[in-house]
């Protein structure tokens, strides 16, 4: 039995990985500020022996002597609406340190710690699709950067302690992911579509619709980053983590209007200032060193967060 520390713990992805380890008999520390992050999300194992909650904002830092293992850093709000406008200066907080302060409790307990970064550390990217070794095209001072350059100094700093202190480190770069305990008003574009359409509200692109995204099922993403966690040591990354299969926002839309029972139609409003237009992952580091690749199909994962969405968006 491994004692895990996950960061963003009520989040979309961290309640994920905390249900996950307490049914494989782990110890879990999940630490949460709650400010995207839901208690809903965790209920099912909220009072379980091996579960603790922990309310705290990684901005501070914390010490925690229970020895940990494993420290998962997924602490960050992950949508625009989130992110932007008065919560920008949080939100850069919250990247870097957040990391710094989790880092330095990794060093404490000699344990091992994977870095929740994202596929917006390429910005609008002038290759297509993204591999690992591409340094990006961002804007540092855009309504997007807090979060855009955030994640990017996050990996910095993660690296640097790889280099000054020898602690283990793991980064994966996450690419859109989809599926249940997405918060419904995150402003992400699977939840609006499929919120906007049990609501009978018009599906609103912003552009023309023919921007892509890649979109990858929750269940997959999380194998591929506790297979990450779990490798060798040596093997950092980074890593793109998500599913290459590209997708246009019109699409998508399309897709879940033929899913959904609705009065709803498309509509169209102004592209947001630094929106990517494409975003695509390759994924062969993955392929190669963890024997991964994603395999639940978009038509079979909407269906489930459809059924998710149903019961709390209606």
């Amino acid at each position: 039995m491994k004692t895990i520390l996950v960061t963003g713990g009520t989040g979309f992805l961290g309640s994920h990985l905390c249900i996950r380890f307490i049914a494989e008999g782990h110890r879990v520390l999940c630490l949460d500020n709650n400010y995207t992050g839901r208690l809903d999300n965790v209920e099912s194992i909220l009072n379980h022996e091996n579960f603790t909650f922990l309310l705290h904002d990684i901005i501070e830092p914390i010490d925690i002597d229970e020895k940990i293992d494993q420290i998962y850093n997924m602490a960050c709000p992950a949508s625009p609406p989130a992110y932007q406008g008065a919560h920008a200066i949080q939100t850069t907080k919250t990247c870097v340190f957040g990391a710094i302060n989790m880092l330095e409790l990794a060093k404490k307990h000699n344990a091992t710690i994977l870095q929740a970064s994202t596929s917006e550390v390429y910005g609008e990217p002038l290759e297509h699709p993204q591999n690992e070794r591409y340094v990006g095209n961002v804007n540092p001072i855009g309504v997007r950067s807090c979060y855009d350059e955030g994640k990017r100094c996050a990996e910095s700093v993660f690296f640097d302690y790889l280099r000054i202190y020898g602690i283990n480190i793991k980064v994966v770069r996450i690419f859109n992911t989809y599926g249940a305990n997405m918060d419904p008003n995150d402003g992400r574009v699977v939840s609006n579509f499929i919120c906007q359409a049990l609501r009978n509200e018009d599906l609103t692109i912003y552009g023309d619709g023919s921007q892509t995204r890649s979109f990858c099922h929750v269940d997959d993403l999380i194998e591929v980053i506790v297979r990450v966690m779990n490798s060798e040591n040596g093997l950092t990354g980074p890593f793109n983590v998500g599913n290459p299969e590209e997708f246009t926002i019109k699409e998508l839309a399309e897709i879940v209007l033929k899913k959904i029972k609705t009065k709803s139609k498309i509509i169209y409003k102004d592209l947001p200032l630094d929106d990517p237009t494409q975003r695509k992952p390759d994924i062969t580091q993955v392929k190669t060193f963890f024997d991964w690749h994603p395999c639940i199909a978009l038509e079979d994962g909407l269906n489930a967060t459809i059924e998710y969405f149903s019961k709390i968006c209606e």
